[in-house]
């Protein structure tokens, strides 16, 4: 009986070996193939292979760096197969060495210190306290998540750390799952940092809208403003929680069976950051590090790595003069921090390499060149908003996007005489968008690591939602044109 009951799971194992290592053997054949094919560097739809074998083995492997991994692989074999190697070792020199790959290293590790400091201090147990004596039940605790997430607006590597952990410990009380959680805390990250004109999200594109002419130098700020109406999928995303929370928008897709394990009490198995319970815990010491931060962020031209360094140096002494402990111990609760940072820094740097791999074969350009000649005043902001959005999801770049096409898209839009503020509208909800869904993208995989679940079930559960939210944006981005 036990033979017999074995057999047809071994034998779907081996199914499942057998498909994907023949997909991986299919798709490096094919790069090969592209390889031997190109013509004065013009790779043609193959610039699109790497992109499919992410996702697909994504699919097939519920792995993330894995599977980003094996697109760059295939990217490389179109490349330079015969020096494959050391184009693989080139290119991850290159990525750590990049100015923003430091600072996002630096800023996702010092908020993990942060976070992880707080909750040594008790912070996050006196805050998750304080709003369950408001929050009765699950859907009030999924509205205080997204009223909490709405508040901390500076930074959204911040807002998905502190939210999710912060919440964590009553969602599982009301057996909300914690692909749920995270689904909130996502929908009120990057969405909610495009609306806010004083976030690092809206400070880099007022830099690059005035450097790419769409604002007068010095105009940058009040011309953002007048954007804001336009940027249709953060509305939606951010105004869509709500309506999930209470019910009115029901379970959809994988969702289903992530609520339906947890109200059976199962919660997903990943490290995660665990909420300390301490004696007598003080809310200030979850409220003021984060203001702290805000505070700073602000001061220092809303650079957010000073902010964060600020708040350190600034909860660090905060919490000697309680007695929570000495600087060393301090220091190493720091350091945990760091640790539980590793796994999601490594699919970011992975993405990164892909990211290269990428504009080496010239993916962003050979996609635009598509659909430029199809455009038209009527219909560019919703074919902005749709392409963009397919390369912001497919390559986990969402600024390396916008540097990308906007020299394209606003030119365009003046020639065409196009509606501009809803086109520059629709090129930034296609950058939140692909933050928003995207598997490996920075947003998803620190969210996911504030809440307890892995990457892929986050992006699976939260995916029919934020398709619902780029529907609706598509179809007011052309009933509005």
């Amino acid at each position: 009986m036990k033979t017999a009951e074995l057999t047809p799971t071994r034998s779907g194992a081996n199914l499942k070996h057998l498909l994907k290592f023949g997909f991986a053997i299919f798709t490096m054949g094919l790069a090969l193939y592209g390889n031997s094919t190109i013509v004065e560097q013009d790779y043609g739809w193959f610039v699109l292979l790497p992109v499919i074998a992410v996702l697909v083995s994504a699919i097939i492997t519920h792995r993330s760096i894995e599977s980003l991994l094996f697109g760059s692989l295939v990217g490389f074999l179109l490349l330079d197969p015969a020096n494959i190697f050391q184009r693989m070792i080139d290119t991850n020199i290159q990525v750590l060495s990049d100015g923003i790959t430091a600072w996002i290293i630096s800023i996702t590790f010092l908020v993990g210190g942060l976070i992880a400091l707080i909750n040594y201090s008790g912070g996050t147990f006196a805050f998750s306290n304080w709003v369950s004596k408001y929050a009765k039940n699950r859907s009030q605790t999924l509205i205080a998540s997204w009223i909490m997430g709405l508040v901390i607006f500076v930074d959204d590597y911040l807002n998905a750390l502190a939210v999710s952990s912060s919440m964590k410990k009553l969602s599982d009380k009301y057996k909300v799952s914690r692909q749920m959680l995270a689904y909130v805390v996502d929908s009120t990250a990057a969405p909610m940092c495009v609306l806010v004109p004083i976030s690092t999200w809206a400070i880099f594109l007022i830099g690059l809208f005035e450097a790419n002419g769409v604002f007068a130098e010095g105009t940058g700020f009040n011309g953002y403003l007048d954007l804001i109406p336009y940027i249709f999928y953060a509305w939606i995303a951010v105004l869509m929680v709500p309506f999930v929370s209470m019910g009115w928008i029901p379970k959809l897709g994988a969702m289903k069976q992530a609520e339906a394990n947890a109200a059976n009490g199962e919660l997903p198995e990943e490290d995660e950051i665990e909420v300390r319970a301490v004696t007598n815990p003080k809310i200030r010491n979850f409220i003021l590090p984060l203001v702290a931060f805000m505070v700073a962020t602000w001061y220092f031209d809303y650079n957010t790595l000073n902010g964060i360094v600020f708040a350190l140096v600034f909860t660090v002494p905060l919490f000697i003069s309680q007695k929570l402990g000495t600087l060393g111990k301090l220091v190493d609760q720091i350091l945990d921090g760091f640790s539980t940072m590793i796994q999601p820094m490594v699919v970011v740097l992975a993405s990164f390499v892909l990211q290269r791999v990428n504009d080496e074969l010239g993916l962003s350009p050979y996609v635009l060149d598509q659909v430029v000649p199809f455009m038209d005043a009527v219909w560019l902001p919703a074919i902005t908003f749709l392409v963009l959005s397919i390369l912001a999801f497919t390559t986990g770049s969402f600024w390396g996007v916008y540097a990308i096409a906007l020299p394209v898209i606003f030119p365009l839009a003046q020639a065409l005489d196009a509606n501009i503020p809803m086109t520059m509208g629709a090129l930034i909800s296609a950058g939140v968008f692909g933050s928003h869904a995207c598997f490996f993208g920075d947003a998803t995989v620190i969210t996911s690591k504030g809440a307890g679940c892995s990457p892929y079930s986050h992006a699976l559960t939260q995916l029919p939602y934020a398709a619902i939210a780029a529907a609706m944006s598509a179809a007011l981005f052309y009933l509005m044109a």
